[in-house]
């Protein structure tokens, strides 16, 4: 059985006070904080890099920053975010031809290496080769690039194929998780769990927290069972 973790996405949060709110996080009961870096290539936005993560890591230096590096040359920036303190470093699969090299290079850095895919992106494309070396994998249930868009249902069945083929590995979701969503995510057999404005614009996002994390539970003793 593969532990919840609830890693909020701090594009949601208020980037003028980004410490207090990561650490604000933590108190809450997050076992990571979701660092999304975008260039303007591969999506078309721009957020936040290695110099801003520097920061919060020298705030925090305990923080488990999961870098989602929704970036078009994955490669160029492994040396540069385990600079600034990324524990794991999660490239996209389009965007790079040698997941494998780019997965040694990330473990050289004695970070965790994540591989993400996008919804269009059949969870078949990610080899067994690339799942067994990989720490963790991320399904998107929305296109990357923007945060507060619709969750997107079909993208489920992913995480169930991955969870069949990765028993025991990471599986993230990404996109629209909230508690309304979170139990198709569960379900499925995802364990990580990513969540935006579902827990920064909660009144207690402890206890947003809390809930997703106790769905993520109930449904790992649930595949347990069945099992």
């Amino acid at each position: 059985m593969v532990k919840a973790i609830i890693s909020p996405s701090v594009l949601a949060s208020d980037f003028g006070n980004l410490t207090a709110e990561c650490r604000k996080m933590i108190k809450g009961g997050a076992e990571w904080l979701h660092m999304d870096v975008m260039d303007g290539h591969f999506v078309p936005n721009i957020t936040m890099g290695a110099p801003i993560l520097s920061c919060v890591h020298k705030g925090i230096p305990d923080i488990f920053m999961d870098c989602h590096m929704m970036v078009a040359q994955p490669e160029k920036w492994v040396n540069d975010i385990a600079d600034a303190g990324g524990a794991l470093y999660c490239f996209h699969l389009e965007a790079t031809t040698d997941p494998l090299s780019l997965i040694k290079a990330i473990h050289d850095r004695n970070m965790k290496a994540g591989v993400a895919i996008s919804p269009d992106t059949p969870s078949t494309a990610i080899t067994n080769e690339v799942g067994e070396k990989a720490d963790m994998l991320l399904v998107m249930t929305v296109y990357p690039g923007r945060g507060g868009q619709k969750f997107l249902d079909r993208c489920v069945p992913k995480v169930a194929e991955l969870r069949a083929r990765f028993p025991e590995k990471d599986i993230e979701v990404d996109g629209g998780v909230g508690p309304k969503t979170i139990d198709a995510c569960a379900d499925a057999g995802s364990n990580v769990i990513v969540a935006g404005t579902a827990i920064f614009n909660a009144a207690n996002p402890e206890t947003v927290i809390q809930l997703l994390k106790d769905t993520v539970d109930t449904a790992q003793a649930k595949l347990a069972i069945q099992k």
